[in-house]
């Protein structure tokens, strides 16, 4: 890589974003690639506090429901706020390719679906444009299998009928970043795993025009 890239890996819960970014950072790292591995939550101070929230350890005073989508929103665009200026922004200056598990393209299409996507771009309006999103298109089925098998705590969002609705948001939040300029490219998430890493180092060489 000739200067830092900006690449975000979407889809799902239990799309494989993580295990494809981990995948992906090793390709290019044996090559020599100085590469910056991160996520959204960020392990930040805003970041720690969505956790919480998701797997419902931090609530509406009284603990009677979960925050509320309005507030969600909020704290997601705070912490990628955070995310950009101590993390994303230094490792790009560095030249290194960054990797982000989710960024803006997961709030369109979670809380966008609850509370309005314009909105929710609006909040984001500092966020910078990744230089490429993939995004990993599974069967809601597959998914719901593979959170199943990974076991831990339930987090907020992955309800079957919530992931269902989260799948067709995410098309409309798609057609949204596309028509803002943004290179959106969808990848078989159902595809053998070092099929999907491969098809997504491949997308990433063609940003220089480089191919093996």
């Amino acid at each position: 890589m000739s200067r830092g890239r900006f690449i975000v890996l979407e889809g799902l819960d239990g799309a494989g974003t993580t295990t494809q970014c981990a995948a992906i950072a090793r390709v290019f790292q044996r090559e020599g690639v100085r590469v910056h591995v991160t996520m959204e939550p960020s392990p930040g101070p805003v970041g720690s506090l969505i956790r919480q929230a998701l797997t419902t350890r931090v609530g509406l005073p009284g603990g009677a429901s979960p925050l509320t989508p309005e507030t969600m929103a909020l704290l997601f665009a705070a912490d990628r706020v955070d995310h950009l200026a101590a993390e994303v922004e230094p490792a790009l200056a560095e030249g290194a390719l960054v990797l982000s598990d989710r960024y803006l393209l997961s709030s369109l299409a979670y809380q966008g679906a609850q509370v309005g996507r314009d909105w929710v771009r609006q909040l984001n309006a500092r966020a910078r444009q990744p230089d490429l999103t993939l995004f990993l298109r599974v069967d809601a089925e597959v998914a719901a299998c593979r959170r199943e098998s990974r076991g831990g705590r339930p987090e907020l969002y992955e309800a079957a009928a919530v992931q269902r609705r989260t799948a067709a948001s995410y098309q409309k939040a798609i057609a949204l970043r596309r028509r803002a300029g943004e290179k959106v490219l969808i990848i078989d998430g159902n595809a053998p795993p070092d099929q999907v890493t491969a098809a997504c180092v491949e997308a990433i060489r063609g940003l220089e025009g480089r191919r093996r």
